[in-house]
């Protein structure tokens, strides 16, 4: 019973260092994200309505949503409820959002 119950305690613990490791929050340097502010400013987009997205860090975004580029930066955003959201393209997943 004690190297079933070890087993047991070493498989959760190794699934919540996985899931730690995933829900790490990305982080953009301060000249990054000033250019990220200053370029959404410049270049306002329409707002669109996604019915069963929640707008969290980490959410991913549908094939269908358009998302737009950031010169000179790795993200893209889009605007989602009037609120923007800036998003790693290679998951398509929610990385930051501006109110």
């Amino acid at each position: 019973m004690r190297m079933h119950l070890s087993t047991a305690t070493a498989g959760f613990l190794l699934l919540a260092g996985i899931g730690a490791a995933a829900a790490q929050d990305v982080i953009i340097e301060p000249q990054q994200e000033t250019v990220i502010k200053e370029y959404v400013k410049k270049q306002p987009l329409a707002s669109v309505k996604i019915p069963g997205v929640e707008l969290n860090i980490g959410s991913p975004l549908p094939d269908t949503v358009e998302l737009h580029e950031v010169p000179n930066v790795k993200y893209r955003y889009v605007v989602v409820d009037n609120r923007t959201v800036l998003v790693d393209p290679s998951t398509r997943k929610i990385i930051k959002v501006y109110d």
